[in-house]
């Protein structure tokens, strides 16, 4: 019994330590509610003016030193993840990017008037 239950409680950590924002998705047409179930919180909230939100998830990837030993963070990028919400809470697209600046450095402001895909 005790077996069993030790065995269950580390499938299910596994499970969940696994998830990530690069390997969980969301379909178009899905409710924002059950977005946040499946990705969590994101790092950061858009406005996207008349359309709805951007919801901002970040991942920090470290890109591993050929060094054997080395205690030092190696080269490093940020891998987004933008899902787009409508006023009616639901998702209308998603796009995923790597990037070399933080999810603070993101200016919706700044994007919008480049007319890049994350400012739609």
């Amino acid at each position: 019994m005790k077996k069993t239950i030790l065995m269950s409680a580390l499938l299910a950590l596994f499970v969940f330590s696994c998830a990530s924002t690069s390997s969980a998705t969301v379909a178009v047409g899905e409710a924002k509610t059950k977005v946040l179930k499946i990705l969590g919180n994101p790092v950061r909230t858009l406005d996207n003016n008349q359309n709805g939100e951007i919801l901002v998830y970040a991942d920090q990837i470290f890109v591993k030193d050929n060094s054997e030993g080395s205690q030092i963070a190696g080269s490093h990028y940020w891998l987004y993840n933008y899902v787009y919400v409508n006023k009616e809470g639901k998702v209308t697209s998603t796009r995923q990017e790597k990037q070399n600046y933080p999810p603070q450095a993101i200016d919706s402001v700044k994007m919008e008037g480049l007319n890049l895909l994350t400012s739609k």
